[in-house]
């Protein structure tokens, strides 16, 4: 299953990794709707707005169904036919889609019926594993294996198209496949769109954490035929539906557990020996100096556009599919962060709660 993400990067970073090319072969950035409603956080959780992709033909009748838009939408789909006033008095959980039932139940095949399909976009997911013999479970955050690329040298490469794939020498954002809906209010009012992450059984690499995941799109060609319904059928589409072992993760802090705490302690690796946090070096390092760059905050028209220079800078892999202990160096950075953080980052830039 899948009930709680981190997708905390900045509106703008967030949308230079998104890249894509069109149909024609044209490199081109999604387009936003609604990008006030996109709220960072390291800890999303149901009933909270994140970001998906989905095809502009859903909006323009005329478009181009190979065309994105980026647009943040309520977790846990609210399907079209429901009466009520209010979503909240659904009477099952949405959140999650099973793929092997998928077909079955009215929530999920009528908006896939119409094509209503999406790219739910995370740095990735939390998922806890139950510990033997006790009641206590133990946190992990899940997400893709990272690999290093050569960084642009020039902070104004990204205002050029054929550049934009340089410029992007980060964090490989998760792509897991979904199914969005519309619903109108009874008595009137907007149109809520909303949506659910579709799972399967999970990959033997993290079989011993849960045994569902979610159905992650593995590579642009995955998630080019997924959003692409005017060209690629509902039953082309499912083909796309698996699990993958291009999968990591690492064991984080039961700070995860509440999902008021938006910091960057819930992805922050931790040692299962000791429980603590672990001492940063080599590219784990380098993930904490980037969570120290980026603390979530919502987009402001006044906010101006970072820098080249201050998009988080990532390494490769930095933990092997092992919850047992490394050999550490130097005095963990996080904490340090933390404690600077609270002295010296301005209001504007500190954490938030969801």
């Amino acid at each position: 299953m899948c009930g709680r993400t981190s997708c905390h990067l900045p509106r703008d970073v967030l949308t230079r990794a998104c890249a894509y090319q069109d149909r024609r072969g044209q490199q081109r950035l999604p387009e936003w709707r609604d990008p006030d409603k996109y709220c960072p956080s390291y800890n999303k959780s149901p009933q909270s707005n994140s970001p998906v992709l989905l095809s502009r033909l859903h909006f323009e009748k005329d478009a181009d169904s190979s065309e994105r838009i980026i647009a943040p939408m309520r977790w846990g789909l609210v399907p079209s036919w429901f009466k009520e006033s209010d979503p909240s008095k659904l009477q099952f959980n949405t959140t999650n889609c099973r793929s092997d039932t998928i077909m079955e139940k009215r929530s999920f095949k009528v908006p896939l019926g119409k094509g209503r399909r999406c790219v739910v976009l995370a740095d990735g997911f939390y998922e806890w594993q139950r510990c033997q013999g006790t009641n206590q479970r133990q946190p992990y955050f899940i997400y893709f294996p990272q690999i290093k690329t050569e960084k642009s040298g020039s902070t104004g490469a990204a205002d050029s198209p054929e550049n934009w794939e340089k410029v992007w020498d980060n964090w490989r954002l998760l792509t897991m496949a979904g199914i969005f809906d519309c619903w109108e209010p009874p008595e009137g009012g907007d149109v809520l769109y909303s949506y659910t992450i579709i799972t399967v059984d999970s990959c033997k690499g993290l079989s011993d954490i849960h045994h569902r995941m979610p159905a992650i799109l593995d590579g642009e060609e995955a998630v080019s035929k997924w959003l692409d319904f005017g060209e690629v059928s509902t039953q082309e589409a499912l083909k796309l539906i698996h699990s993958t072992e291009n999968i990591t993760f690492h064991a984080v802090s039961s700070v995860v557990n509440n999902s008021r705490n938006n910091t960057p302690e819930c992805l922050a690796p931790v040692d299962l020996v000791v429980k603590k946090e672990l001492k940063a070096s080599g590219s784990s390092q380098r993930m904490l100096q980037w969570l120290a760059t980026k603390s979530p905050k919502k987009e402001d028209s006044k906010t101006p556009q970072k820098e080249e220079s201050d998009v988080p800078q990532w390494s490769s892999q930095f933990l092997q599919k092992s919850s047992l202990p490394t050999k550490r160096g130097t005095a963990g950075l996080l904490e340090q962060w933390l404690k600077r953080e609270k002295e010296e980052e301005p209001v504007a830039k500190r954490p938030y709660s969801q």
